[in-house]
């Protein structure tokens, strides 16, 4: 088993028209064992922008609280919240940092790009050791790639609303989660609008 899987979880962001959507399972196991029920891997950094982070737990925890660090420095330095973009850009150098023993985790970036009034949606992931990719569609790390990647290009399509975009991507991720005994019991889904963002939990499959 790699240790990317030991953990297990799932993680994918979607774009939308004018809003953007990221969810993660809700299931901490150590291999086959399921030890907790409620292990987001979905972080808030600001209003327009959210990280997921997939991988070994440890290294998802030391990874979030390392960049959390930055982001406060930087709004310290800059009088600003940080921009997805240039969030992406952190989390990338500070991976590429420890390339020679990296972290095991593989984020996701999502949230809502440019100056008030002209916010587009934006997406990026990383591996391992920060490289990055960029798509105008939908993106997923974990455990569960093969199905979700399925589904996505099954039921995604342009110029969703932010209703539709919760619907898909709830659906992808639940169904796919289904397919992978080290991933599920439950999600959790954010929906970021230049006006809001929504928070809610999926119920999924206890088995």
């Amino acid at each position: 088993m790699s240790i990317m899987e030991y953990n297990g979880g799932a993680a994918i962001a979607m774009i939308g028209k004018d809003c953007v959507a990221l969810a993660s399972d809700l299931r901490f196991g150590i291999q086959a064992a399921t030890i907790s029920t409620n292990f987001p891997k979905v972080f808030r950094i600001n209003s327009r922008c959210f990280l997921g982070l997939t991988g070994m737990a440890s290294d998802v925890q030391t990874v979030y609280e390392k960049l959390m660090f930055r982001v406060n420095l930087y709004k310290l330095r800059e009088e600003r919240d940080i921009s997805p973009r240039v969030f992406a850009n952190l989390v990338a150098s500070t991976l590429y940092e420890k390339r020679f023993g990296p972290y095991f985790t593989e984020p996701v970036i999502c949230g809502l790009e440019g100056e008030e009034g002209n916010l587009k949606p934006y997406i990026s992931a990383t591996d391992l050791i920060g490289a990055p990719v960029e798509t105008d569609d939908f993106l997923m790390t974990g455990t569960c790639n093969p199905a979700l990647y399925g589904l996505c290009e099954t039921m995604w399509r342009p110029e969703m609303g932010p209703e539709e975009l919760f619907e898909t991507v709830s659906q992808c991720l639940l169904a796919a989660v289904d397919r992978d005994a080290i991933s599920g019991w439950g999600a959790i889904v954010h929906i970021i609008t230049p006006d809001s963002v929504t928070t809610r939990k999926l119920r999924g499959r206890q088995d």
